[in-house]
């Protein structure tokens, strides 16, 4: 996968209401110096003649150091709240503030002790200007009232040439507030175990000693400085420069007036000295690519799913019936937004009968070529279908139409977009040091640094996000091979092995590990799935399990069995005359079925980039294709393993799945000649879940050998596998899939022996799918002939290229 790398370019700026004209100047660039406002939530001042205000003189104040002038200017202060805002001097009260383009800077205080619900005396004081935009005097102790004590104020600001009263902004000085954000919450996010980390980082409205507004606060350790840039300040954080908040390399800024809605960046300096206007990382909310800034957001959406979460825990997920629909939404049907896909999407899968849907990443990416795989806001959900709440409102609908939710996650590598996470603060942040750990060799991208505290914090917390705020049942993680190898796609000298001598990455061990338990513990229901492609010893065995490599489990629920989808689509393929000589690649999934809790996959991956169609990848003529990929998926429903398929392959899309148009819908047109074709497939896709769902043998005992039972594994002259598959009482399925083009008679299997008949339940070659009608429509009363090992055998019709299932009445 490759991703485009957008210009680094805030979208056109949302000004604020004023009295002012907006500059003419682009966002991002400084327009005029005349009449520009630098503040969000102004109000109307007071009027002049007010009988509660009065004027007061004041005096200079100290000149502002210059080094400390110079680095408020160039965004490089670590502690503006020390210079700017009021502070008690020895006979008064020092008031200073940065308003870049200001032409007058008046302060208005109300008595302390004079302070009540109606109000009290105002005071009027008008500022020095000191040039370059900084204003500061100070006000004697008689007005400013009680020794030692700041006054409440707020800011009148004048950006025209003209003393009226309509030209001047009342604003709240961001600079007389304490820090909004907790000693505790300094201390979890230092010990890199906030696990609600997107409550105390990323921007957060909040009403913060009596004022409403929004704190920002963003991890940037090696910044010399960090401004608030935004739609609010025309893209200018000059007056807006952020206060360190100690080891912890937190940045903190409460701004009074600030509401959802604002559009932000934060404008970084580096330790050299040079800016970088990035992306908040814990953003909740983007603009719509190729846009880039960040949104403040909060949630409103009043969820109605009380009754699935309460019962989702009710029964593991291993032993359970799970039938996942893959889907990449904004290609489902082009165009939809989430509130539309949810008056669609539910519904279609509902009537398929799948359990879950799994959406490939939801969450922001600047390319949507990438699919979602290379992503840059991990804690926003895509903006090109809606708001935060418009995906909530799709989960909420899936939920109450009994469908289960999970999502694409990706902490294996992020993009190397200079407005996003890559050296962020000047240097590597959330990437590793090593540029041979940090660069992913196959897909141009960056990996994770999973040994630094934050950084694994960072996609901890994110799982759990996901979980909590989203409500999603379940995560799908990403390339968890290129995470657990040191040495993944790299030759000889382009790694160094671990502190062990081996080539396992001990980092990303120890993250997925913590990774997992703390979703399973906090989010009961929840499954994590591995996208893992190697012979990784114990992907789904508990963390505190440990193994004979000596590395404990690393915790996950269900594992994709890449191995089976790729050995199977292999066999398939083939002629059915040469499927004699793969026999074995049909039956070997057997051999470590039961290693791990396995998910049988037909993904995106599967049929795109010159993979075909499941259907194309079929051979022979068009009637033997859809019968091939009918008798494949019952095969796949049968055998021990969770399934899931991509979208399209469900009605028998021909064409490779394409994200610019989605799949090929008119094919189930009732115009179209072939429809018929298409939609007997997907009838049989809907039969095959209806099914399973109601026949416990095929999925309750998934994971443990008791499960299941060879009839025949080795007819391979006949290209015929039948199995047995026993639910927990011990009630069996004979599941029979015949991959030859011709009609077998009287074909003899063994069966268990104290069953009086075998009824056919399922059969993939019947006429409602498109077949040729080869059934066997009585019951099958067993005969004492010994066959398989078994003293009691049946005789069937085996259909040409289908699998059929039976069941004992």
């Amino acid at each position: 996968m490759t991703a485009r790398t957008p210009s680094d370019r805030p979208s056109e700026p949302t000004l604020p209401t004023t009295s002012v004209p907006a500059p003419a100047a682009g966002a991002g660039k400084k327009p005029a110096r005349r009449k520009r406002p630098q503040d969000s939530g102004a109000t109307a001042p007071p009027p002049r003649d007010d009988p509660g205000e009065r004027a007061e003189a004041v005096r200079a104040a100290p000149a502002l150091d210059g080094t400390d002038r110079e680095r408020l200017l160039n965004g490089s202060h670590h502690d503006p709240h020390a210079l700017l805002g009021a502070h008690p001097v020895a006979d008064g009260v020092l008031f200073r503030t940065l308003r870049p383009y200001a032409r007058a800077v008046t302060v208005v205080t109300r008595q302390p002790a004079a302070r009540k619900p109606a109000g009290g005396p105002a005071v009027r004081v008008a500022l020095h200007d000191d040039g370059d935009g900084f204003f500061s005097g100070i006000l004697p102790l008689e007005a400013a009232g009680a020794a030692g004590a700041v006054p409440e104020y707020t800011l009148l600001v004048r950006y025209s040439d003209t003393a009226e009263p309509l030209d001047e902004l009342e604003v709240e000085d961001p600079y007389r507030f304490l820090p909004a954000l907790g000693e505790l919450d300094l201390h979890l996010i230092g010990e890199g175990r906030h696990e609600e980390l997107w409550r105390a980082l990323g921007a957060r409205t909040m009403t913060h000693q009596g004022v409403a507004g929004t704190r920002f606060t963003v991890w940037a350790p090696n910044a010399r400085g960090v401004r608030i840039s935004g739609d609010f300040n025309y893209w200018d954080g000059t007056a807006l420069p952020m206060r360190s908040l100690g080891s912890t390399g937190v940045w903190e800024l409460f701004v009074p007036g600030i509401g959802e809605g604002a559009l932000y960046k934060f404008d970084i300096t580096r330790p050299d000295g040079s800016h970088t206007l990035r992306a908040d990382p814990m953003a909740r909310r983007t603009e719509v690519p190729p846009a880039t800034a960040s949104v403040v957001t909060e949630s409103h959406h009043v969820w109605r799913d009380e009754q699935w979460l309460k019962h989702r825990a009710d029964r593991p997920v291993h032993e359970a019936p799970f039938s996942v629909y893959e889907v990449h939404l904004a290609s489902w049907r082009p165009g939809l937004t989430y509130r539309q896909l949810a008056a669609q999407l539910p519904a279609y899968v509902r009537d398929l009968g799948f359990t879950h849907v799994e959406l490939m990443p939801v969450a922001e990416h600047p390319f949507g070529g990438s699919w979602g795989y290379q992503v840059t806001g991990f804690y926003a959900p895509t903006s090109r279908m809606g708001t935060p709440d418009d995906f909530r409102y799709l989960v909420d609908a899936l939920h109450r139409a009994g469908i289960g939710v999970i999502v694409d996650w990706v902490p294996a590598h992020f993009p190397k977009d200079d407005w996003a996470l890559a050296r962020f603060d000047g240097r590597p942040l959330y990437e590793h040091g090593d540029p041979r750990r940090a660069e992913h060799p196959d897909w141009g991208t960056l990996e994770f640094d999973y040994g630094r505290t934050e950084v694994r914090n960072f996609l901890v917390a994110n799982a759990v996000y996901w979980c909590e705020e989203f409500h999603v049942d379940g995560l799908r993680v990403d390339a968890v091979a290129s995470m657990l190898y040191l040495d993944y796609s790299r030759e000889e000298g382009q790694w160094t092995p671990n502190e062990r001598g081996g080539r396992e990455n001990l980092d990303a061990v120890a993250f997925l590990q913590e990774m997992n338990a703390t979703v399973y513990r906090r989010c009961p229901g929840v499954v994590t799935i591995a996208e893992e492609s190697t012979a990784w010893n114990g992907v789904t065995r508990a963390t505190h399990h440990v193994g004979p490599d000596g590395f404990g489990g690393l915790g996950f629920g269900l594992k994709w069995n890449m191995g089976w989808m790729h050995d199977s689509l292999d066999y398939v393929s083939k002629e059915p005359v040469h499927r004699r000589y793969h026999h074995g690649e049909m039956t070997f999934s057997m051999v470590y079925a039961y290693s791990e809790n396995y998910v049988l996959p037909i993904s995106h991956d599967e049929v795109v980039h010159g993979k075909r169609a499941l259907v194309s990848k079929m051979p022979g003529d068009w009637w033997q294709q859809r019968a091939n990929e009918r008798a494949y998926l019952g095969f796949m429903w049968a055998h021990p393993g969770k399934q899931l398929l991509f979208m399209g392959q469900e009605f028998a899309q021909g064409a490779e799945w394409s994200e610019g148009h989605g799949p090929d819908w008119w094919v189930l047109d009732p115009s179209y000649e072939a429809e018929a074709d298409h939609r007997g497939v997907r009838d049989l896709v809907r039969d095959l879940n209806r099914v399973y769902a109601a026949t416990p043998a095929l999925w309750e005992r998934d994971t443990v050998p008791e499960g299941f039972a060879w009839v025949d594994g080795d007819a391979a002259d006949d290209n015929v596998f039948a199995f047995l598959r026993f639910d927990a009482d011990g009630s069996p399925l004979l599941a029979v899939s015949h991959f030859s083009p011709v009609v077998r008679q009287r074909y003899r299997l063994g069966v268990p022996e104290e069953f009086a008949a075998w009824t056919e339940i399922l059969n993939t070659d019947a006429a409602r799918y498109g077949g040729s009608d080869v059934l066997n429509a009585e019951p099958l009363k067993p005969e004492p002939v010994a066959a398989h090992g078994r003293p009691e055998s049946i005789q069937l019709t085996l259909p040409p290229l289908a699998t059929v299932w039976l069941r004992p009445v």
